[in-house]
């Protein structure tokens, strides 16, 4: 959950845009949009089968 103090002399557009960040880091969108839609477990698991077999021909660990 993110929560947003507002601090002292703030504007409004200055919080929206500390939270819109506090939000991107958080992973709350990426997530969002990864369960916008139901996907199969068959298509999950071959979407991180694809994404290990990228990543071992990069030769990066995660």
């Amino acid at each position: 959950m993110v929560k947003l103090t507002l601090r002292d002399k703030e504007s409004i557009q200055e919080a929206v845009r500390r939270f819109r960040k506090l939000v991107e880091r958080s992973g709350i969108k990426k997530e969002m949009r990864r369960k916008e839609y139901y996907e199969k477990p068959s298509e999950t698991r071959r979407r991180a089968r694809l994404r290990a077999e990228r990543r071992a021909r990069r030769g990066i660990r995660p």
